[in-house]
């Protein structure tokens, strides 16, 4: 988890990255829980994906810098933009719809210097109920399908516990600037869902760690622009899972990956969204061979998600088990 050295006697500059499409209310919104930090963000970039409301009003009277794209670029093109444009040590990813408690900054930044860590996620807590945890950290299992741990369940004990980790979630997370010069930028090829994922796995090939720390709390509405198992969501999900399985997991045993891609196949039957899981298949399949993904060949990949589905396997214990993760140990384990 070493990262390099900050000379203490200087002051970290620290960057917000929204990337934003509509919703001028939830901007809004966002913005005004960042300037309620009790450590301030030296800047904040509001990086828009064509926006036809009265966003950019919104960001610059709230002090924003607001970068304009003209159309929808996706998530991950739209924050690497932000990466781009910002000048800082630190840079925090923020989905348009979360707000912070005001010692989030103050919070996350203090554990991960601390720690020396390279990225830190803190507590997300869901806005419709703050006593059901958002979000917490993310783990991959062998069959590909990332668990953002904790997603739905009641706040507890468990999710109180600082702990390393492997990915953060970016819908509200904190990312040495450093890092996206060790890593490079997010896959756009992802475009928007599990380009977090990818770009956790690549960090942890290379040894580069991060850290939860829950006394970093922030709100998550969740879905708030296209909704809960949006049938484009799922589509995109669908052929992520495609793009994730094609770059990194060509040397991995087939059964889980089978197991796993069938299982969340059924989930998305269970909410009529089975057209859009096939779509998306179909689709992640072409682009993969279009873009001439190069695979991931290392031997620790298999330890890294060995490790990562027993975290899974853990806290599914602790809490109680999903329907989904269920099978899929009943059927991926021996």
């Amino acid at each position: 988890m070493r990262a390099s050295a900050v000379d203490q006697g200087t002051r970290l500059r620290v960057a917000a990255v929204i990337p934003h499409w509509n919703r001028a209310d939830l901007l809004s919104t966002a913005l005004k829980s960042l300037a309620q930090q009790t450590r301030r963000f030296d800047e904040i970039i509001v990086v828009d994906n064509g926006s036809t409301d009265d966003s950019a009003r919104v960001a610059r009277e709230k002090g924003a810098k607001f970068l304009p794209l003209g159309r929808n670029t996706g998530f991950a093109w739209a924050v690497n933009r932000g990466i781009e444009e910002a000048q800082a040590d630190w840079i925090a990813i923020l989905n348009n719809d979360v707000t912070l408690d005001p010692g989030w900054l103050q919070n996350l930044l203090h554990a991960a210097e601390e720690a020396q860590a390279w990225f830190a996620a803190g507590k997300i807590l869901s806005a419709a109920d703050s006593s059901l945890i958002d979000a917490t950290f993310d783990e991959l299992s062998r069959g590909a399908c990332a668990w953002r741990c904790g997603a739905g369940r009641p706040d507890a004990p468990v999710w109180n516990e600082p702990r390393p980790i492997r990915i953060a979630p970016m819908t509200a997370a904190l990312f040495r600037a450093s890092l996206f010069h060790e890593i490079g930028p997010l896959d756009e090829a992802f475009e928007s869902y599990l380009e977090d994922v990818d770009f956790g796995l690549r960090c942890s090939l290379r040894g580069l760690g991060g850290i939860y720390e829950p006394s970093a709390i922030a709100y998550h509405r969740g879905s708030a622009t296209l909704g809960q198992w949006n049938s484009d969501t799922v589509r995109r999900i669908s052929r992520n899972q495609v793009l994730l399985t094609a770059k990194h997991f060509g040397a991995q045993p087939r059964f889980p990956i089978l197991a796993g891609q069938l299982l969340w196949g059924l989930v998305a039957l269970r909410h009529g969204r089975a057209v859009s899981f096939i779509r998306g298949k179909v689709e992640g399949v072409r682009r993969a061979r279009t873009l001439g993904i190069e695979k991931t060949q290392h031997s620790e990949l298999q330890g890294i998600l060995t490790q990562s589905e027993e975290t899974i396997l853990s806290l599914q214990r602790q809490t109680g088990f999903d329907r989904y993760w269920r099978v899929y140990f009943c059927l991926s384990r021996p």
